[in-house]
């Protein structure tokens, strides 16, 4: 077996994991006894907190001053105020502002933090908060919302002025709002839509395991719907039903954001990720990376380098 090579000066590309014991109030967490499952954050631009970092607890940012880049998992994108984005537990972020005026800017950030598992367990009680769920399932890739800025910044003020009750009460307010919001993207591009009956979600679930189990090996349509008991026609409308993909863009966006992983946490050249995730040719591996991720692999991995910046 061919061993995979690596560019000179290799470097740490892991997110940093943050722990409780750094939440500082001074860096603007409120302190642990005004908290309880919701925890709010300010913060302005330069800041210690403005790292690439993941943590346990969801995370409701929004943005109130400057532009620049955002970086949401394996996504890279533009900010700007009003830019407001619901990230799942452990899903690595950073914003970094690229016009920031020499003094900084000192209110840029709006948090709010909070727990999965006392929402989960209270769902399971509480009907109504079934359409929550839905939400926090779709957060693990980071979701952005359009159209909610002021919304969000009065509910953001509103939450943070409570306590007790009335602080919970005003923050499922603010996840009604978000929950009832049509107007969003998924930062992933692997998107599993869900699918009608158990069993059908237990053999999408074999299916994507096996994608993503062997992505170097070839994956073949037909053999899949023949293993399933089903025609090529039928599992081809089964699977685009299921995660709103055709089976060859699904895969091939499976291993585009394989690669995406490959760029940013390792140091390995990028034509020896294109044969990692399954591509048989370098000329075809950039053309559907850009089609997806709108850049370059060498471009996504000089921008993602800047994912580390603190201003």
């Amino acid at each position: 077996m061919t061993s995979v090579r690596q560019r000179h000066l290799p470097r740490h590309r892991g997110p940093e994991l943050e722990r409780d014991i750094t939440r500082s109030p001074s860096l603007g967490y409120e302190a642990p006894e005004e908290t309880g499952l919701v925890r709010c954050l300010a913060h302005g631009f330069p800041s210690p907190l403005v790292r690439w970092h993941f943590h346990d607890e969801y995370e409701l940012h929004l943005i109130t001053e400057t532009s620049g880049k955002a970086f949401i998992g394996d996504w890279i994108g533009p900010f700007q105020p009003g830019h407001l984005v619901l990230c799942g537990p452990r899903l690595p972020h950073n914003w970094i502002s690229l016009d920031a005026p020499a003094d900084g800017a000192a209110g840029r950030d709006r948090v709010i933090q909070f727990r999965h598992e006392p929402i989960e367990r209270a769902a399971a009680e509480i009907p109504e908060l079934q359409e929550v769920m839905q939400l926090l399932e779709r957060s693990r890739h980071g979701i952005e919302f359009f159209g909610l800025a002021e919304r969000a910044q009065a509910h953001w003020d509103a939450v943070k002025g409570a306590r007790g009750l009335r602080r919970f009460a005003l923050f499922c307010g603010y996840l009604a709002d978000l929950a009832q919001c049509t107007d969003y993207r998924l930062l992933s591009n692997v998107q599993m839509q869900g699918v009608e009956g158990d069993a059908g979600v237990d053999q999408i679930n074999v299916i994507v395991d096996r994608i993503t189990s062997n992505l170097a090996e070839p994956i073949v349509m037909a053999d899949i719907a023949a293993e399933l008991g089903m025609s090529e026609s039928r599992f081809s409308r089964f699977f685009k039903r299921s995660t709103g993909n055709s089976f060859t863009d699904f895969v091939n966006r499976v291993r585009i954001n394989s690669a995406c992983h490959l760029l940013m946490q390792t140091d390995h050249y990028v034509t020896d990720i294109c044969y990692q995730v399954g591509f048989n040719n370098v000329a075809n591996f950039n053309r559907r990376f850009l089609e997806i991720k709108g850049m370059t692999p060498t471009e996504f991995r000089r921008q993602s380098d800047h994912r580390f910046g603190s201003g």
